[in-house]
């Protein structure tokens, strides 16, 4: 049986250590915008905006990460497959800052960790360089274009073209930047690489690749000592010293390795994370201090046993995340990320695809610490592209860059699990040429690490029989339940998984009748019903993707598309020329037509459906079927639709069960209307003949013939009132912490009352601001940025942000016509 084995790894950042100093250089920046205008018209670019001698005093003055698209407004000129808001145009960024004469010696780098796109740099004037993919991180070595002791100027021009994405790309320098100070002979940016080729129970080898800089005139000995520190209380369990010698202006390579005992295993469950520390000393005195986290665990793939972290089997759970905060934006917010996993964690999932592109250092420290899994993504095209200025333009140049920079800035991360060459990409239909890509990008991530393997996501059923599988070590699809046995019979010894799965649509709270199966007969007025029935014609609901798992045991788990709703991709009502391709039905076709036709051939649709959350993370009833299948242990049932149907009194309402039970038993105002039990390869329970009548639905799940769970869903009274509930009663004052507040619209009794739609109004007082505002209608051009919001059945949020350095409370009031009022105190510390 061939194995496919590997253990890894991580790298992170450092503040100030002898001789390095890692600084942020987010704050004080001046923008300007030029080219397409976010009002449609266009703005020509003036020249010479790059030397240090151009004022800027006209300009805006702001601190990154910052996302201009994100400011709207929303346009119907614009497409909906990138969210209607107006990423193109070109972006200038200007900082001025200062160095000591003490610098002068030193080597200045430029760090981003990503720019939104095509960034070209230059300092005092002198062009610095250039990074076309705007979700890679990247850098310069900047120290021959500074003056020390006196006034530097950094300029930065983007360029986001029309037409360069498929989803909400942003725009601007949506990540954090740094400078980086060294000494010449020094750690390489991303300069170690830490394997663990031996885990056992009782001791680990720790493998240490590292690459040594030496930017000085001459020469140079030295001495690199690595020791590693034990998770929670620093501890150095163990270290080792070695003389190297770096020739001038040459990279100096060298390999060791240390024994940790009784080690802590990095898992989902446990995640524990070492500190490597390297330190270069010379003449006795420390020269650079470099951090590195990692984890200690063994990974191994094989058709027969799947995924095994640490020899125990681990099925992947996991869901496709796009870069984008809702409501925030492109622009990079560590907290937002956090509360996304969060709620993720509470679902059950443990993985996370990075689609379709490298993540933000953020989210993959955050995976390192929570125990999420990651499948790391280059590529959305190789080639060939799918949009007419979308990175097919720069993939023959700066492909191999890119996977370089991709690795090299993760390869440490114990989460990261597996590396994806690209998604859908058109080569997998063009036969030994595009095979020969796809094997020579394998070739390049194997050569950059070689302990992880490759997949890459397939929406073609043909490249798991046409030798493209053969190109990878792990083979993804997308959407192809159907084919799984038969892969595994031409296949045995090659594990898959489902690299997109289900693709189901709904909108949060939205439910049509009569409930009809065929899978396109859910969408309605720009909206789709949340019984989860629904997908576009190349997609399917979650059971139909559980049973193609539970029939092939070979697949390792799946990655649902998607966790959360994102901007941009509103499928089914996305205006292109596939539009129509996402009914099945002539009839519907042409409902479907009509509508367009009725608002002058665009939908409204400017954010997707797909999430299993909605943009603002809501919960839609999706969550409570993968929650039944991903936490089998935890004892739970949920009701759907809601109650509130006095139009329909005495017509068939049918009522759709998820539990983590084996059966159920469901009851209208206490009458029983019969016990369900699940059959094979069946992941809900169906009421199809209900009739609607005003009162209380209750639920109640048994598991090997036990109570295990029951929920209660009744008719509310009218809304009432306003509830706030903080996510975060407390937060930094650092400027960028978050507290999500959600606002509910209750009646008398504090019941949610689905189907309600006030506008709410915000007050804040206090240390902090309103980051942004939001609810989960996919339709709503309202702004993010704004004080008041209308919520979308029964719902809405607010986004507090604090201000640096400023402590105390922060307290949101939300208001209501005929509603009465609520405050939130959060408190800055």
């Amino acid at each position: 049986m061939r194995k496919i084995q590997f253990a890894v790894l991580l790298c992170l950042s450092v503040s100030l250590f002898g001789g390095r100093e890692r600084i942020s250089f987010d704050q004080g920046w001046n923008f300007f915008r030029c080219g397409n205008m976010p009002d449609g018209t266009t703005k020509a670019e003036p020249e010479g905006l790059e030397n240090p001698s151009f004022s800027d005093d006209g300009w805006r003055e702001l601190n990154l990460p910052h996302d201009w698209a994100i400011e709207g407004p929303f346009r119907m000129d614009l497409p909906n497959r990138t969210g209607k808001l107006p990423y193109a145009g070109i972006g200038w960024y200007r900082k001025d800052f200062k160095l000591s004469k003490e610098d002068k010696h030193k080597e200045i780098y430029l760090m981003f960790d990503g720019a939104m796109s095509d960034t070209e740099v230059w300092v005092n004037g002198e062009y610095a360089g250039r990074w076309p993919y705007g979700y890679n991180s990247f850098y310069f070595n900047i120290t021959e274009h500074l003056n020390y002791g006196e006034e530097n100027v950094v300029a930065v021009r983007l360029d986001n073209k029309p037409d360069s994405s498929r989803w909400y790309p942003g725009g601007g320098i949506y990540r954090h930047t740094y400078l980086i100070k060294t000494e010449p002979v020094h750690v390489d940016i991303w300069g170690t690489f830490v394997t663990t080729p031996l885990v056992q129970t009782n001791k680990a080898i720790v493998e240490i690749k590292t690459d040594v800089n030496n930017a000085a005139g001459k020469d140079s000995g030295a001495e690199i000592t690595h020791q590693i520190a034990a998770p929670d209380s620093g501890e150095i369990v163990c270290s080792e010293s070695r003389k190297i010698k770096a020739q001038a202006g040459e990279t100096e390579k060298t390999e060791m390795s240390l024994t940790v005992t009784d080690p802590h295993l990095w898992s989902v469950e446990s995640p524990d994370l070492y500190t490597l520390i390297t330190e270069i000393r010379q003449n006795g005195e420390t020269v650079d201090k470099y951090e590195t986290k990692f984890g200690i665990r063994s990974v191994k793939f094989t058709a027969d046993e799947g995924l095994l972290i640490n020899n125990e089997p681990v099925e992947i759970k996991g869901v496709c995340l796009h870069h984008d905060l809702g409501p925030l934006g492109a622009a990079i917010h560590k907290r937002a990320i956090e509360r996304k996993l969060e709620i993720l964690q509470e679902m059950g999932c443990n993985a996370i695809r990075t689609a379709h592109n490298p993540p933000s250092p953020e989210l993959l420290e955050l995976c390192d610490e929570m125990g999420f899994l990651v499948m790391d993504e280059a590529f959305d095209c190789w080639e060939e592209g799918k949009t007419e200025n979308d990175y097919g333009r720069f993939f023959e140049e700066w492909h191999k860059k890119d996977v370089t920079n991709l690795v090299r800035r993760d390869r440490n991360h114990p989460s990261v699990i597996f590396w994806s060459s690209g998604n859908e990409v058109k080569e997998q239909r063009q036969g030994e040429e595009g095979r020969e890509v796809s094997r020579k990008l394998t070739g390049i991530f194997h050569e950059l690490d070689p302990t992880r393997p490759v997949t890459v996501g397939c929406n073609s059923w043909k490249s798991g029989f046409n030798g493209f599988q053969k190109t990878v070590d792990i083979i993804g699809f997308n959407y192809k339940p159907h084919i799984y046995g038969k892969f595994a019979e031409e296949n045995p010894n090659m594990p898959f998984l489902s690299s997109e799965s289900a693709s189901c649509v709904s909108s949060m709270g939205e439910y049509f009748f009569p409930v009809k199966q065929k899978k396109d007969q859910g969408f309605f007025q720009f909206h789709v019903s949340s019984y989860d029935l629904y997908a576009p014609s190349w997609a399917s609901r979650p059971d139909l993707e559980f049973e193609g798992q539970d029939r092939v045991p070979q697949c390792i788990g799946e990655f649902v598309w998607t966790g959360f709703d994102y901007i941009g991709e509103p499928t089914p009502y996305n205006k292109d020329k596939t539009n129509l391709l996402n009914f099945q039905s002539e009839e519907e076709k042409i409902a479907m037509q009509q509508k367009m036709d009725e608002i002058g051939g665009k939908a409204p649709s400017r954010s997707s459906y797909f999430g299993i959350m909605d943009l603002c993370g809501f919960k839609k009833d999706r969550f409570y079927i993968y929650q039944a299948r991903w936490r089998p242990e935890k004892p739970m049932v949920h009701i759907l639709p809601h109650w509130n149907w006095p139009e329909r009194k005495g017509e068939i309402t049918p009522v759709h069960v998820y539990t983590s039970g084996d059966e159920a038993e469901l009851f209208l105002n206490g009458t029983s209307l019969g016990r369900k039990k699940k059959g094979e390869y069946q992941y809900r329970l169906v009421w199809d003949e209900v009739k609607y009548q005003a009162g209380e639905l209750r639920a109640v799940a048994y598991k090997d013939g036990k109570k295990w769970a029951s929920e209660v869903v009744t008719t509310t009274n009218e809304p009432a009132k306003i509830e706030l509930e903080a996510g975060s009663k407390t937060i930094k004052a650092d400027g960028s912490d978050l507290s999500f507040v959600k606002v509910k619209i209750t009646d008398n009794l504090g019941k949610l009352v689905p189907r309600s739609d006030n506008m709410v109004y915000f007050e804040i007082e206090g240390p902090g601001e309103i980051a942004a505002v939001g609810n989960g209608d996919q339709t709503s051009h309202e702004p993010f940025q704004a004080s008041r919001r209308k919520a979308f059945n029964g719902l809405c949020l607010a986004i507090i942000r604090s201000y640096k350095g400023e402590t105390g409370e922060i307290k949101l009031t939300a208001k209501s016509r005929n509603l009465s009022s609520d405050s939130a105190v959060i408190t800055v510390e």
